[in-house]
This record gives C-alpha cells, structure tokens and sequence, in this order.
C-alpha cells in the first residue's frame, strides 16, 4: 500500500514526475514493444513491406526482428529512420513534403503495381503518413501542394478535415495505395494519432475507403479562410481517384489499429495510481483551439485546487488529442507549447499546480520541441528576464518563450506518434 509519505517523496519533483507519465505513454506506444503481438506468421510467397509515417521506420524494424530480412520501401520524417536489414528507409520533408517524399512515393507505387494475387504486402502506416506519402493529383504541382499543407497547418484547422483536402489533392491517399497493389493481399497496421482512432484518417487513409466528396474539401477550405491556385480549384471540381468503400480492391486489404492514444493514456494513469495519486481522466481525443482549451483546464484545475482537503492525495488530470493554432504572429510555437503559455497565464502563479503538455512524437508543430512544463514560477522567472507571457502567446511564440526560461521538453525523435500528451498534477 502507497502512503502519503511515500506518494509525496515520488512527486517532490513534480516535473521529474510529470515526465515519467509522458515517458511511459511513449514507452507503451513504441512499436518493438506492440507491433509483434499483431503480426501473423510469415506467408508464404513474395512479401513486400511498404509504409510511411514517422513510427514508420521503428515499426519496418519490429517486423525484420520477427520475420527477418523483407523487401520493401518505407518512408519516414526526417532524423526519424531506422537501418533495417532489407526494407529500405527513405527519410523526407514533414510537415510539408517535398521533393524526396514524392520520388520515393512514385518508387513504392511503382513496387506495388509490379504485384499479383499470389503475393502479400504489409503495410505501416503512422502519423505523418499525409505529408510523407506525397503524389499530386492531376493537374497540381508539388509546390501547388506545398501551399495548400501550409496553408492548412496555419489555418487552425483540425487534423481530419485537414486530411479531407490532402486526400482530393493526392494520388495516393484515400484508398489508393491499396489500388495499386491489387490483386495483392495486403494487411495494414496503424499507429493512431487521430481524436477517434478512425482509420480513414490515420495518415490520410492511404489504404481505406473514403466516403468524402470533392465539395467537402472545398467547404473545408471555405470555411477556414484558405486561398488556393486556380489548378487546384480546377483539381477539387472534377472527379479523382479516392477508392470508395465497397470498391472490390478494398476486399483484399485487412486494416487494424495496434497503438492509440486510449493505450497511453491508460499506462500513464496507471503510473500516477502506482506512485499513490488519484487520478481523473478528461478523453484522449480532445480537439480544440490550444489556448482556449487551456483556459478551460486552468479554471478546471483552479476548482479542483481550491476544494482539495488539507492531507488528501495528490490528482492528476490526463488527456490527449489534438489541438490546434491559427496563427497570426511570426514566433515559433506548436500546439502544446501554446497550451502551455496560455495555461500558465491564465493560473496566474497559482501554488501546488504543475502541468506538461507534449507531442509524443518528439515534434510540437514545427519544431524539434515535444512540448513544455509549467509550474507556479513560470511567470516569475519570464518577468525577471523581462519576457511577456501576454506578448509571446499573441506572437505564437510560445516555443521561445519556454526556450528562455528552460522549460521546453525535449526529447529527440521519439519513434512513435499517438497524438498529444497532457497532464497536471494538482496537490
């Protein structure tokens, strides 16, 4: 049995705390540790292992540790590859693509269409997948296509609709992927970090059926405010080449999910319980303005605070999802760090409340930062180096402002993606 002593010698430091939680969400997600338990004997015959995604690499690892030696293709992001013995890991541009993500894209569709029935093709699709698989539709240049991923990103769009357009815009989104390799037998395994877990937007659904139209991804650029070029325009009024669900080559295509969000959230909450504090669970698939949702969890967690007993157990708030930015400054800042800023003004310097926020992919927006850690000085210690909370978070740059005042968390690449990671500690 936990007691108070031992629960307040575990979290005297509550950023070394917080950070446990965060390191065994990304632990339970890793795909050497949940990858093997969904992977089926070797078939027999020709295998071929594609994918994309920035869990990519790591999961191509965890296949070769179980089959051995494959053949095959994998795309990744960036400082985000592992040497495997026979797939080839190919490193490009995210979130933007470029030029390297859309060679490697025409080499892995060009390995799929050699393919017939008697063959099989795993494949490992991840977070990331949407930016990393990259082949304009007819029409639309890679630079059209550049604009428009930027254009959403900066918009405040969330990650399925955002996804929505990148699937009318591409030829090999939505199903496709699945098309080229046909008559194939194909098995996907995904790592979600998309709120809901739904397959279809997993990476932009490369390998499901898709049930959108060309005007839903025109009332998705309407809505936001985004301006594209007239090809583009011309792209998204005429009929493209998303596989319907029903389609017959979806048939040979089984698609199932080996790590979310839930997962992590759950091993965290486990965590906390172990180490004696009681624990409330807010959703792991939370969507929302990053510095409005914070000032909901900071009225949230100023409640909590002022009702705790003298003596009761520490309570942690856990939850994940995927906020949002619309930028309007030129600072460096992703969702989590904004949560952040905004969660630290809006407590004001409260005592005995500490908060992390973090992508567990080791990127918050742009930049190589997963994410930052508020305490009851983060305010103090910005106003004696003569930082504005107020300034940083109108300028979205809520990654500098941590920067300066050593709060980031970094991690490196993390290998896995299952979206974002918060978490407060509350005693």
């Amino acid at each position: 049995m936990t007691t108070r002593a031992s629960t307040q010698k575990d979290i005297g430091n509550p950023k070394g705390f917080l950070r446990q939680l965060f390191d065994r969400a990304i632990e339970v997600a890793d795909p050497m540790r949940s990858l093997a338990a969904h992977l089926p004997d070797r078939p027999a015959g020709r295998v071929v292992v594609v994918g994309a995604g920035k869990a990519s690499a790591r999961m191509a690892l965890a296949v070769e540790a179980k089959w051995g030696p494959c053949e095959g293709l994998v795309i990744t992001r960036y400082g985000y590859g592992c040497p495997c013995a026979g797939i080839e890991i190919i490193e490009a541009a995210h979130p933007v693509p470029d030029q390297a993500g859309a060679v490697a894209t025409e080499r892995m569709l060009t390995l799929l269409d050699e393919l017939g029935e008697d063959d099989f093709v795993l494949a490992l699709i991840s977070g990331g997948a949407s930016a990393l698989l990259v082949k304009a539709c007819s029409g639309v240049s890679l630079t059209e296509k550049q604009a428009v991923h930027s254009a959403l990103l900066a918009s405040g769009a969330p990650i399925g609709q955002m996804n929505i357009v990148r699937k009318h815009l591409s030829g090999v989104k939505g199903g496709q992927l699945v098309a080229a390799a046909y008559p194939a037998q194909m098995l996907t395994l995904m790592i979600s970090d998309v709120p809901g877990d739904d397959p279809a937007f997993i990476g932009s659904g490369p390998t499901v059926g898709d049930s959108t139209t060309p005007a839903d991804a025109c009332g998705v650029l309407s809505h936001w405010n985004i301006s594209v070029s007239d090809n583009v325009t011309a792209a998204l009024s005429q009929k493209n080449g998303l596989i319907a669900p029903g389609d017959i080559r979806l048939s040979k295509v089984e698609n199932k999910i080996i790590a979310a969000p839930s997962q992590s959230i759950a091993a965290a909450a486990e965590t906390a319980r172990s180490l004696g504090c009681d624990v409330k669970l807010l959703g792991d698939a939370l969507e929302g303005e990053a510095r409005d949702f914070a000032a909901t969890q900071a009225e949230l967690a100023l409640k909590i605070r002022a009702s705790k007993k003298h003596g009761s157990r520490p309570l942690v708030l856990l939850s994940g999802g995927e906020l949002t930015v619309t930028r309007s400054g030129n600072g460096a800042g992703g969702p989590n760090a904004e949560y952040c800023l905004a969660l630290a003004l809006a407590l004001d310097g409260q005592k005995g409340i500490y908060t992390i926020a973090c992508d567990t992919d080791g990127v918050d927006g742009g930049a190589e930062v997963a994410g930052a850690y508020v305490d009851p000085d983060t305010l103090l210690r910005a106003k004696k180096l003569g930082i504005s909370a107020t300034d940083s978070l109108a300028n979205n740059d809520a990654h500098g402002f941590f920067e300066s005042i050593d709060q980031q968390i970094i991690t490196g690449p993390t290998l896995t993606n299952v979206n974002d990671f918060r978490a407060t500690l509350i005693i």
